[in-house]
């Protein structure tokens, strides 16, 4: 559980980062959940975004991968949502380690 001033931080580094990838009219898939997973274990921080003609909103696809994935939602704004989960690998480790996370 991140605080609102990890949170905070988080989104700030967020600003600058392009989506990794798009959820479709296919919605939150496993196929879909499978290269965020591998995303965010390089990178801790990605960026997400929910097309028009997707069946669920941002803020419901925010969740659903969050709860799969076992990552925190750091923002929903718009279509766009932001994601964060410490890496298992220490070599990747380096946002978790300037918030001083776990």
């Amino acid at each position: 559980m991140l605080t609102s001033k990890q949170r905070a931080a988080l989104r700030g580094l967020a600003n600058s980062l392009q989506s990794v990838t798009q959820i479709g009219k296919g919605g939150v898939s496993d196929e879909v959940c499978s290269s965020i997973d591998v995303a965010l274990e390089s990178h801790e921080l990605v960026k997400l975004t929910v097309l028009e003609t997707a069946g669920v909103t941002s803020r419901e696809a925010a969740d659903a991968v969050s709860e799969k994935l076992g990552a925190d939602v750091v923002s929903v704004i718009g279509r766009k949502f932001v994601l964060f989960r410490v890496s298992s690998k220490e070599e990747n480790r380096k946002i978790s380690a300037e918030l001083k996370l776990k």
